[in-house]
């Protein structure tokens, strides 16, 4: 039996919606033949010409770019897809480089936003493929401007919130998405299908409760099941993209790596809950924002992140001035660095804080409004 408890727009503005770091559309191949190079992925009979075209004119948003999301991103640009936005609020850390394949010392060295280095590195591989960076919070004041237009949601995150707001969201627009999850050697993968399958609060109608859940930071994670995860939510992706959702796999699929063990959970079999809170009574309630948290715990990290209820603008410089005095304090364009009672400060352009050092909302609010204001 799977086990549900996992581990877990083009310029600079801010907002409710976002904070927007940059759109890298490189000079696509207009009227040039890609079968030279999709020619492998072409002569795929599941894909074919047709599926191809289909994927090039997709787009996709992908929802947090750690581990399984740097995977996903590499895959898909890689196999052509039209448009991928990334949108991720957190920035690389050392911690990140064992399994977060996008990413280098260099992104690390430079304190940058995971979706800002993922455009980079994308914008490199393939420069037929548009990607928008989108450093933000995923809430509910910021996914309906996120998921307009997408053919596709796929999961990169580290937190059941989320999820259950990607659930509420697929189901309010009527976007598929894929779930993907990870920690030590052991994952799981599956795909949504709104009104087709089971939605996620089917299989689990409630969240976890904090730490009731193993964590990177407690049974850490091996980059092999951060690699097997993300190709599966790539493949399901890429069956839905071409319209093959006949071959979707039908099945919550788990996996453990060092134990050698395979398991499904049937979802034709399970069938969806006539009574479910999102699918079947349509209690979109984490879309309305009413199980969202202003502070949280960041899942696997020593951290609590802290969010304005109305994002607005930051300027670094006069808060960099003020916090010297407390100790050292640096920034970019993105983020601001800063030191206060042994934790670590990092201000974003939207006003949204990481506190590191502490998982203890109280303390965390407390240092927030000391250096930053309420």
């Amino acid at each position: 039996m799977c086990n549900l408890r996992d581990p877990g727009r083009h310029r600079a503005e801010t907002g409710e919606a976002a904070l927007v770091t940059g759109t890298a559309v490189s000079e696509r191949f207009e009227g040039s033949d890609l079968s030279d190079r999709y020619s492998r992925q072409v002569l795929f009979p599941g894909i074919g010409r047709q599926g191809q075209e289909r994927i090039r004119h997709s787009r996709v948003l992908l929802v947090g770019c750690g581990a399984l999301g740097s995977v996903i991103a590499e895959i898909l640009v890689r196999a052509g897809v039209g448009s991928i936005t990334i949108a991720d609020r957190d920035y690389v850390d050392e911690t990140n480089l064992q399994r977060q394949s996008l990413f280098t010392e260099e992104d690390w060295r430079a304190s940058l936003p995971k979706a800002v280095a993922a455009e980079r590195r994308l914008g490199a591989i393939n420069s037929a493929v548009r990607v928008h960076s989108v450093v933000t919070h995923v809430r509910a004041g910021t996914i309906e401007e996120l998921i307009a237009g997408q053919d596709l949601i796929l999961d990169g995150t580290d937190n059941f919130e989320t999820r259950y707001l990607l659930n509420d969201a697929s189901l309010r627009w009527n976007v598929p998405w894929v779930y993907g999850a990870c920690v030590g050697a052991y994952g799981m993968c599956v795909a949504f299908v709104p009104r087709r399958t089971p939605c996620l609060r089917c299989l689990l109608e409630l969240m976890p409760p904090p730490g009731s859940a193993p964590t990177c930071d407690t049974a850490g994670v091996i980059g092999p099941i951060v690699h097997l995860v993300a190709a599966m939510q790539s493949a399901e992706a890429l069956k839905l993209l071409t319209g093959r959702t006949d071959q979707l796999n039908r099945s919550l699929v788990c996996v453990d790596l060092w134990e050698n063990r395979y398991s499904a959970l049937g979802l034709d079999e399970r069938g969806r809950n006539p009574d479910c809170p999102a699918c079947g009574r349509g209690e979109l309630e984490f879309l309305e924002g009413r199980m969202e948290g202003q502070a949280e715990p960041m899942c696997g990290r020593n951290a609590v992140q802290i969010s304005r209820s109305v994002p607005r603008p930051v300027d670094f410089g006069p808060i960099a001035e003020r916090l010297a005095a407390q100790g050292p304090v640096t920034h970019n364009v993105y983020l601001l660095k800063a030191s206060f009672g042994g934790c670590e400060v990092v201000l974003f352009r939207d006003g949204r804080a990481i506190i590191r050092g502490t998982q203890d909302i109280e303390e965390a609010r407390g240092i927030y409004s000391k250096l930053i204001g309420d």
